[in-house]
């Protein structure tokens, strides 16, 4: 697999990352055979970077991704590591808390739940609305001094966010949603980490599933899904978005390729400077996805591609309203 490297003061990782939220967390039931199964088989294919955050099933899934790495070499991972949110017993969301005392208390657990001495990126899932971006990044910092965290990273914020974050300390990339249907990042915050040298790592690229070409509008969702809140899984929105998808497939049966792969190989052109990072919980959906890397969109191919699904096509916020407040990217 080709390499990336996350911006200017980043690790090199691999071309496409492999997102591990599914595997114990708002998608239903997973099964956690499978999800180690996928994992190994993203490591055998070359895959470096596994994204988890320690409230996905409230740390099951770093435990999860330390038991997939037990007996493997650890610089064979680059881990990304979220923070911050606050969850109840209840697996409801009480806001995020980005203030310092905070983020050393996360890390700890974390470097317990994960069993390895460092994260290679460490970052904020949201921005702390009550704390000073500057002072959660300063306590980053720090950890990277002692060692604990090899690179700092942020997670949907806006440019102006992310230029007073760099101010403090380098940031090695943003996370945030970029596919197809979701291309805010473009008109402001694109700019700005390319002008600061800070790299993409870009979740969602397939819409929660819905660009994987294999959403049925009759899928029902179970309990604990939150799609089931999501705008762009509801009624009108739901149609109207699969009819995009349908003009989508057409282009990629003309390639050969499925909807999916498209849609990966479309994230990956828009520059060497962005990753996407795929949430395939089965192996049979991770081959999918890794076949993208091969996949060379041409000029005529990505025309058909914008046609088929304009800028700003999509029907439907990418999360609910309460979600979409915490969105500094968003702003």
């Amino acid at each position: 697999m080709h390499t990336r490297t996350l911006g200017t003061t980043g690790p090199v990782v691999s071309g496409i990352g492999l997102g591990l939220m599914g595997m114990s967390d708002l998608y239903g039931p997973a099964d956690d055979a499978e999800s180690i199964a996928t994992i190994h088989a993203a490591l055998d294919a070359g895959v470096t970077l596994l994204d988890t955050g320690d409230f996905y099933g409230m740390g099951a899934n770093e435990m999860l991704l330390r038991d997939a790495l037990a007996g493997r070499a650890r610089d064979d991972a680059v881990i990304s590591v979220k923070f911050g949110a606050l969850r109840g017993p209840d697996r409801g969301w009480l806001g995020y808390d980005g203030r310092p005392a905070a983020v050393r208390n996360f890390v700890t657990y974390s470097l317990r739940r994960l069993g390895t001495d460092y994260i290679d990126v460490y970052r904020p899932a949201r921005v702390d609305p009550a704390v000073p971006v500057e002072e959660t990044v300063g306590a980053i910092a720090e950890l990277v001094k002692e060692g604990h965290v090899r690179h700092i990273g942020l997670s949907e914020v806006g440019a102006e966010t992310l230029r007073r974050a760099y101010a403090v300390h380098p940031i090695s990339d943003v996370q945030i949603e970029y596919s197809l249907l979701s291309r805010g990042i473009e008109r402001d915050l694109l700019p700005a980490a390319r002008e600061l040298g800070v790299g993409v790592t870009a979740y969602g690229v397939l819409s929660r599933g819905l660009l994987s070409g294999h959403w049925k509008p009759e899928r029902e969702l179970g309990e604990g899904d939150f799609r089931l809140s999501s705008p762009r899984f509801q009624g009108e929105n739901l149609r109207r978005n699969l009819d995009l998808v349908e003009a989508l497939r057409a282009v990629a049966e003309a390639r050969g390729a499925t909807v999916a792969q498209v849609a990966i190989a479309w994230v990956a052109s828009r520059g060497t400077d962005i990753v996407p990072v795929v949430g395939a919980r089965n192996r049979l959906r991770l081959s999918e996805s890794l076949s993208a890397e091969g996949l060379e969109l041409t000029v005529d191919d990505l025309g058909a591609i914008e046609r088929a699904i304009p800028p700003g096509a999509a029907a439907g916020d990418r999360y609910n309203a309460a979600s979409m407040r915490h969105l500094d990217s968003e702003r």
